[in-house]
């Protein structure tokens, strides 16, 4: 099995690749689209990406997302690292505080790649 080291990132696979529908996809890429696509398959981390992309300035900070998604900030937290380490969402620190936002095209590269555009 691949490991989370080995996986390669969304951008990467999205630049290099074709989309799956146009020729089969190697065990690599295959791995590093399903671990991206794992992170969205949870409907709170769906529920984050979406409110991160519609806050203002499309970044949120961790503290904008807790009441609204009715979850603890611990829990949040872990769904944004989990949505952070694959690459569709970019984390920068500020005081004590995190502001998250999307990385541009990070979704768009995952309908690319399943449906073929």
């Amino acid at each position: 099995m691949t490991s989370t080291a080995e996986l390669l990132p969304l951008a990467v696979i999205g630049a290099c690749c074709s989309p799956v529908t146009r020729e089969p996809i190697s065990a690599e890429n295959a791995a590093s689209l399903a671990h991206v696509l794992k992170a969205v398959a949870d409907p709170a981390r769906l529920r984050l990406v979406s409110m991160v992309a519609a806050h203002q300035d499309a970044e949120a900070c961790v503290c904008d997302l807790t009441e609204p998604l009715g979850l603890s900030q611990g829990t949040v937290s872990h769904h944004l690292k989990i949505l952070v380490d694959a690459g569709i969402l970019t984390r920068d620190r500020r005081g004590t505080w995190a502001y998250y936002a999307l990385v541009p095209g990070a979704l768009d590269s995952i309908v690319g790649l399943l449906a073929g555009a």
